[in-house]
């Protein structure tokens, strides 16, 4: 488990994280969302002990990070710009890391290099940015590294190397409790892997929140009425978020369980009404303009 209290990093004048708290539990896949300057990396960087906060603390697994040699063994950090010795080939890095990583698996790394297609004698810096961002997740999964922090790891590959590489963490979390740790600015891309999400805005957290919770207790529902006075006392005693009106059809996000909804709009009568998915991009919109932002101006797209 990695615990994170109160943290703040500055850059001369510019906060860059700014009293962060979160919990990444063991089991789960954390998805770390947010724009360009919100602290996701910075804040990784924190966690994998490359830079030290200037306050708060960082545990994991209960010990400190940095300068911990020992526990620095259970974190492997993909940075979203990887560096690559000067006319390195994958082997030289597969060698430099197993110097590094006591438990480095050569064999697996042999292995998934070959299924990846990487030449293993062909100069790193001849490689495309995709092919770049394979090597460091395959270095990553055969360190041996207990908790992997992937800043923008799944920009620049292709979708069928995205669902390769999803497929190899969740491996690993089957196989020796994997816990990945995911930056993005892009909330689609969480959406099918993470189990607990976390908004960064502006260095702080905006919300951090178990997926899963989310989605039970939000529900997005589409409904007409036959008169207004119909869907004024309908919708009189319900949670609602959000709400848009196209023509006749109401479209409401609303808070509470599915059951409890459904069963209202079936005692209310309405021409029509069903109950939709509801996406994380739409969860975190929701969310957020309860608490008075408008996610739609920083963070879609």
């Amino acid at each position: 488990m990695i615990e994170i209290e109160h943290l703040k990093k500055s850059f001369g004048d510019t906060k860059a994280v700014n009293d962060v708290s979160l919990n990444i539990k063991e089991g789960e896949v954390f998805g770390l969302v947010g724009t360009n300057g919100a602290g996701k990396s910075t804040l990784l960087r924190m966690l994998a002990g490359i830079i030290r906060p200037d306050e708060g603390q960082i545990r994991v697994d209960d010990r400190p990070v940095y300068d911990n040699p020992v526990i620095k063994q259970d974190v492997f950090f993909i940075s979203d710009d990887a560096y690559f010795f000067p006319n390195a080939t994958p082997r030289i890095m597969r060698d430099y890391y197993t110097s590094l990583y006591q438990r480095f698996d050569t064999e697996r790394f042999d292995s998934l290099a070959g299924g990846f297609h990487l030449d293993q004698k062909r100069r790193v810096a001849d490689f495309s940015k995709g092919m770049k961002k394979q090597l460091m997740v395959i270095l990553a999964v055969s360190s041996g590294a207990k908790y992997l922090l992937c800043d923008e790891t799944f920009d620049g590959l292709d979708p069928v190397m995205r669902q390769g590489v999803k497929s190899i963490f969740a491996q690993d979390m089957s196989d020796r409790g994997l816990v990945p740790v995911i930056a993005s600015h892009n909330l689609r891309e969480l959406e099918d892997i993470c189990d607990h999400v976390g908004l960064l805005h502006q260095g702080g957290v905006l919300l951090s929140e178990d997926l899963a919770d989310m989605k039970l207790n939000l529900q997005k529902v589409q409904v007409v009425f036959a008169e207004e006075k119909d869907r004024e006392a309908a919708t009189s005693e319900l949670n609602i978020l959000l709400t848009e009106q196209r023509g006749r059809l109401w479209t409401y996000t609303i808070r509470g369980e599915r059951s409890e909804v459904e069963a209202h709009f079936r005692s209310v009568t309405p021409v029509f009404f069903e109950v939709l998915k509801l996406s994380l991009e739409e969860i975190f919109i929701s969310e957020t303009e309860v608490v008075g932002y408008d996610i739609r101006k920083f963070i879609l797209g």
